[in-house]
């Protein structure tokens, strides 16, 4: 029981509730994970107190889901802790339940989805209440249904997606039957809303060290087929490639999440990226982004790479062509996705640079983005020194050709050196 450390002030609601003559359990995820060995942040309680008792118990309360019989309890530093009563789901769509309280802790425990996260913990006797054989589960590495798994499937179809997310996340198995019961669940899916959909991908790139096992269970178990089918033929090397990225971790790195996301289409054209993402309703910003990486990628891919094989290396000319093709405050990022895929292809024995190379390559080309001309706004002269040699639509064609040219050679962008082009360029017209 060592393990199992909650925070003071969570010691202190369920001291209060157990005054008050309610049970109060420590359940779910926090115990799980404590059990692990893991951290947890939230600690949730489950009580036999109804919504009205929780309420008259604590002064400071937030009235979060009462008709599922969850209040949440503010603490003398205003965090809200979720304390939820006992019950047993009477009715279910196949998404959201209707409940009855009134239930025992073990009824409770048993609508719960997995054996790992059906274990209760007394903090006041230190009693585990594990019903089900939980711990032996967490012993085994194995996420298993609670009862009848297409039955559980049945009553919450975003049970399948999280069981895939909690293998791939402990590096468990999943036991036969649910595996089972997640293929059959597949079909159904398409009863989450998107919006859940992509909270699921995104828990799946914060959580999980290693989430290509995750990607490749969601495309074995037919769910990317239903939710996602853009990724469904997506090479396997993109998804193993998440693993060489970052893991945003407990802190949250909301840019390390997206970079996960973004691997997912790295070298889809635009609007194949647009596609999948609006229909998940990732933010305008998010698609926007996503679609910069994994078009520089789609655009330029075959080139990077044949580049980045050759012999004498990559020039300066080149870097600023990639830069200027998918921005300057994009390249790095954009460059961390392509040291993925080869760190992929390196560790298969294929052909990919040398791990030195790529990060040396890396240091030049942020070097050179944010040192060299490679926007138009970067050339030392503007349409208004342009007007008395072009005009019209032609000046943005101007611009973009005197653009190239810097790029070639950097040494051009002289307010002098680029009016004389512009007007040699202008004659040739």
């Amino acid at each position: 029981m060592s393990l199992l450390h909650p925070p003071e002030e969570v010691l202190e609601i369920a001291s209060k509730l157990r005054k008050a003559g309610f049970e109060a359990w420590c359940v779910g995820g926090a115990v799980r994970d404590a059990l692990l060995g893991h951290v947890h942040l939230d600690w949730d309680l489950a009580t036999s107190a109804t919504p009205p008792d929780v309420m008259r118990v604590f002064k400071r309360t937030v009235p979060v889901g009462v008709k599922f019989g969850t209040v949440g309890v503010l603490d003398r530093a205003g965090v809200m802790h979720e304390v939820t009563t006992f019950r047993h789901d009477v009715n279910t769509d196949g998404r959201h339940a209707e409940v009855e309280f009134g239930a025992s802790l073990d009824e409770d425990l048993a609508r719960r989805d997995f054996t790992i996260n059906a274990i209760a913990y007394d903090p006041h006797t230190g009693e585990l209440r594990d019903p089900f054989e939980g711990r032996a589960d967490l012993r085994r590495g194995v996420v298993r249904c609670v009862g009848d798994a297409d039955e559980r499937m049945k009553e919450d179809r975003l049970r399948a997606l999280r069981a895939l997310r909690f293998a791939a996340r402990f590096g468990f198995d999943i036991e036969p039957q649910t595996w089972k019961a997640i293929v059959n669940s597949a079909p159904f899916l398409t009863r989450l809303s998107a919006e859940r959909v992509k909270q699921e991908i995104e828990k799946t790139m914060e959580q999980v060290p290693r989430p290509a096992a995750a990607l490749e269970r969601w495309r074995a178990a037919g769910a990317l087929r239903v939710l996602v089918p853009q990724l469904h033929e997506t090479p396997a090397e993109r998804f193993a490639s998440l693993d060489y990225l970052p893991l945003p971790g407990l802190a949250g790195r909301p840019h390390r999440r997206v970079l996960r996301v973004a691997a997912l289409f790295f070298g889809d054209d635009k609007r194949t990226v647009e596609t999948a993402l609006r229909a998940l309703k990732f933010s305008n910003a998010d698609v926007a982004w996503i679609v910069r990486l994994s078009e520089g990628r789609h655009k330029m891919g075959a080139a990077v790479d044949a580049a980045m094989l050759r012999d004498g290396g990559v020039t300066d000319a080149e870097l600023r062509r990639w830069a200027a093709s998918v921005g300057r405050t994009a390249s790095a990022q954009w460059w961390r996705l392509n040291a993925a895929l080869w760190s992929v292809r390196r560790a298969a024995g294929g052909g990919a640079p040398a791990a030195r190379l790529v990060a040396s390559t890396y240091r030049r080309l942020v070097r050179i983005a944010w040192r060299d001309a490679i926007e138009i706004g970067d050339l030392k002269v503007d349409g208004e020194d342009l007007q008395k040699i072009v005009t019209g639509p032609a000046l943005g064609k101007m611009l973009k050709e005197l653009l190239e040219r810097v790029i070639e050679e950097p040494a051009l962008n002289t307010r002098e050196q680029l009016l004389q082009l512009a007007v040699g360029l202008q004659r040739k017209t």
